[in-house]
């Protein structure tokens, strides 16, 4: 497999690459972040996983430096604004809601030590509600706010415990200011949104929610849809935005490819498609198969069409195996030129399953 390599976590040590998050600076500079799970991994005093590393690289992706670590940031997000760099994500696992800027290029980062420097929505100890979520999910700039999805974990009980949330601050605004930033309602998955015809769930849920602009100009928020034994889809929720109000609905399920695993939506600036880079499930034998990325995209956000392949597995591996071992997942992109510039987080080659990922990868679309 064809990819140039920003971390090598070996198995051995139990701790696996999480939540990759990728950023093009103004110098031309890229940077990468990923954070670390397992039972093997950095913990705080809480016993939880809570720590994530920051690379940068200066000759477009072909080779790649640690430039620092940064506790207390989870799930967290990379994106540019007011001539900063910032980190927006959790604490820890089931953590607050915390953001950072760094204004040196990712060398240095603020610390949110209160309400006045980027603790925005504190976190219950250790699993006492609230317990936030998120994974790097897009900030969406529009009509002068910005807007972030979230979830609240009810009593951190993983899939039925999801309830979406979303947060948005003034873009003029002070941001690691908490005063700057409201909050939605936390709206649970319901039962009731699913087919008749359906089979039982085995843990229903929503998560990891992109806030999107849509074609007519209002916002919604889709999200990841925990429906094993069913694949593929993925829930649109619309959002309300008046004044100091934010609200969110249930609008509809749909069919979306990758709707199992967490996908990242962006809107292209100059065509208005809707582009997403997934793990479209090819066998419904394995609902949880992620050993093939590919690009997709849409006019609507309700219809979405295979454009390419990117990345499948390429050893000699059963079928079998490949889909238990091997994952290519939690994507991460940004638009960059005529192209897309992405980051993976890979199990390959020495992971003991496709979910405890063991690198973390650079790749490149160069035209679209």
């Amino acid at each position: 497999m064809d990819f140039t390599q920003i971390k090598y976590q070996d198995s051995a040590t139990k701790t696996y690459i999480g939540s990759p998050s990728i950023l093009r600076l103004d110098n031309g500079d890229l940077l990468a972040t990923h954070d670390y799970f397992g039972p093997g991994c950095p913990r705080n005093l809480e016993n939880e996983e809570h720590l994530m590393s920051v690379y940068r690289s200066s000759d477009d992706g072909a080779t790649w430096v640690n430039v620092t670590h940064v506790a207390g940031q989870y799930w967290s997000n990379l994106f540019a604004h007011d001539g900063a760099v910032w980190l927006l994500g959790c604490s820890q696992q089931f953590g607050s809601i915390v953001i950072r800027r760094s204004d040196d290029g990712g060398n240095t980062w603020t610390y949110p030590r209160d309400e006045q420097s980027g603790w925005l929505f504190r976190g219950g100890y250790y699993h006492e509600n609230p317990n936030y979520h998120c994974a790097p999910m897009p900030v969406l700039k529009k009509d002068g706010w910005l807007y972030r999805a979230f979830e609240h974990c009810h009593d951190a009980r993983w899939g039925t415990g999801f309830q979406s949330l979303v947060i948005a601050a003034p873009e003029d605004s002070d941001l690691l200011d908490a005063r700057s930033w409201i909050m939605s309602n936390k709206l649970p998955f319901d039962t009731a949104w699913l087919p008749s015809d359906w089979p039982q769930l085995m843990a229903p849920g929503y998560l990891e929610g992109n806030v999107v602009e849509t074609p007519e100009g209002g916002l919604v928020n889709i999200l990841r849809c925990n429906s094993t034994p069913v694949v593929d889809k993925a829930v649109i929720l619309r959002i309300t935005h008046e004044g100091e109000t934010l609200k969110q609905e249930f609008d509809s399920l749909i069919d979306f490819p990758g709707g199992m695993t967490k996908f990242t939506i962006r809107r292209h600036p100059q065509t208005g498609k809707y582009l997403t880079l997934a793990n479209g499930n090819t066998d419904p034998q394995y609902p949880s198969q992620r050993n093939i990325l590919s690009l997709y995209d849409s006019e609507n956000l309700r219809e979405w069409r295979h454009v390419k392949t990117l990345i499948e597995d390429d050893s000699p591996l059963p079928w079998e195996e490949a889909v238990r071992l091997v994952g290519f997942q939690y994507v991460d992109w940004q638009f960059d030129g005529e192209g897309i510039i992405y980051a993976v987080r890979v199990a390959y080659d020495g992971a003991h399953n496709f979910h405890d990922a063991n690198r973390l990868t650079f790749h490149r679309i160069e035209r679209l």
